[in-house]
């Protein structure tokens, strides 16, 4: 069972770089010849880096196999070394890749928000894991990571496309001010009550009605509040917040 787990592991590595590897260099290339907007570019990876290890952690992201569960967030923290300003100047195939995800408006504090982004993710999402498996609720991990993967990835383009009602947010270590939209966060309400009622069963009738009421508006005004870039960890910590409060004491 040990090498099988794994053996999952390094299958779902080896995956993620390749899939990293050729989505971000498919995308850099329309970013600078096709001249394809960033925010759409970038929302094509997160779709792309977010859904294939959702389908590949079967193997292995389970209380069984915590210790390369933490090795793969490492490794995914790690990756972004190869982004850093020497290398990707030297190296045209990464500088390429780079564009994918480099939006004008986040220089030069792209690479800085997103390493600390996913660091900060994975921070509260290994604890939230481990309490979710003590307490018998591992099952309900995933209904943040769904609501980020899924209604983040979504709100940023519906809200270029589409936006038109603006507001204002933040970014860390900036004095800068970015735009949101409400059609955005729409998209984030919308989202999360089709993942928490695709859970339904469960939950006790109390519980999905109070995780119905207060989860949708919660993690919505958690995503707009958020400080530009940095939506995982915030919605992972109001989620798990919410989610544990309304299992253990419903």
């Amino acid at each position: 069972m040990e090498r099988l787990l794994e053996f999952s592991f390094f299958i779902n590595q080896f995956s993620n770089v390749i899939v990293l590897i050729v989505t971000q260099f498919i995308n850099g290339l329309l970013v600078i010849h096709k001249n394809v907007k960033v925010n759409y570019t970038r929302k094509i990876n997160h779709f792309m880096l977010f859904f294939v290890p959702i389908f590949l952690n079967r193997g292995y992201a389970h209380e069984e196999a915590f210790g390369l569960y933490a090795l793969g967030a490492i490794l995914a923290v790690a990756k972004f070394i190869f982004y850093i300003k020497p290398i990707r100047d030297r190296v045209h195939f990464i500088r390429v890749m780079f564009h994918s995800f480099d939006r004008p408006e986040d220089r030069p504090y792209t690479l800085l928000w997103i390493v600390t982004q996913t660091a900060a993710g994975y921070v509260i999402l290994i604890p939230a894991s481990i309490i979710f498996a003590y307490y018998d609720l591992f099952h309900l991990v995933v209904i943040p990571i769904l609501i980020y993967g899924i209604g983040d990835g979504l709100a940023e383009p519906v809200g270029v496309r589409f936006g038109k009602h603006e507001y204002q947010t933040y970014a860390l270590f900036s004095r800068r001010t970015y735009i949101r939209t409400l059609e955005g966060s729409a998209v984030v309400f919308l989202t999360s009550l089709v993942v928490v009622g695709a859970f339904y069963n469960y939950f006790t009738t109390l519980q999905f009605a109070a995780a119905m009421a207060v989860i949708p508006l919660l993690l919505t005004l958690v995503e707009a509040f958020s400080p530009h870039t940095w939506d995982s960890p915030t919605i992972f910590f109001a989620g798990y917040i919410a989610l544990f409060g309304i299992m253990v004491l419903l």
